[in-house]
Formats: C-alpha cells, structure tokens, sequence
C-alpha cells in the first residue's frame, strides 16, 4: 500500500521557520521524482519544489527566491521541505507527491496545513 505520510506544518509568525517532512512507504522510493506541491483557499495546486532521484537536481517555484530548500533521503524514504523568511501568502495546504520520472501520474500525500500569521 502506497502511503505518502506530511508531517511538520503549523502556525508561524512571518519571517519565521518550519521544516516539512514527508514519509513514504510502499513503493520504490529512491525511483521517484518527489515534490512538493501547495494549494491555498481558492486558489489552484502550484508546485513549490521537486527533487530528482538522486538529489542532485532541485527545482522550485518563482516564489520561492531562495527561501526554501528541498531534501531527501532515500536511505529513510524521507523527503523534506526546509522553509525560511515566511510569508502569509505562504499559507496553504502542503502536499507531497511522488512519482516516476516518465511519468506525469504520481501519488499524493494528505497534506499538511501551513499558517503564516501574526
């Protein structure tokens, strides 16, 4: 059974820290392009980073300007998302996705909730 696990959101005030985990289990991990992946209310689901199967190669969104970093570990079928300078319009929904690098289908997490407010 296929299980992408997000742990790590809650509220922070803007400008501050938190650090996104993703667990995944039952399937070939270290195969998979992983992402993660951010929703806010009325909006549409726009990808924040992704990181190739060996880690070497990262991509994220415009907005991130260097204030995120994404990670792996594929000894721990882990993949993280390191976020920084905090913003309110960082608020949404965290969602991370897997899926083969052929491929457009992928699996998703249940996500994690992310506020930025003071």
């Amino acid at each position: 059974q296929v299980r992408l696990v997000e742990s790590g959101g809650g509220l922070v005030q803007p400008g501050g820290s938190l650090r996104l985990s993703c667990a995944a289990s039952g399937f070939d991990f270290s195969a998979y392009v992983m992402s993660w992946h951010r929703q806010a209310p009325g909006k549409e689901r726009e990808l924040v980073a992704e990181i190739h199967t060996t880690g070497e190669t990262t991509n994220y969104g415009n907005f991130v300007k260097d204030r995120f970093t994404i990670s792996r570990d594929n000894a721990k079928n882990m993949v993280y998302l390191q976020m920084s300078s905090l913003k309110p319009d960082d608020t949404a929904v965290y969602y991370c996705r897997g899926r083969l690098p052929t491929s457009a289908i992928g699996y998703w997490g249940q996500g994690t909730q992310v506020t930025v407010s003071s």
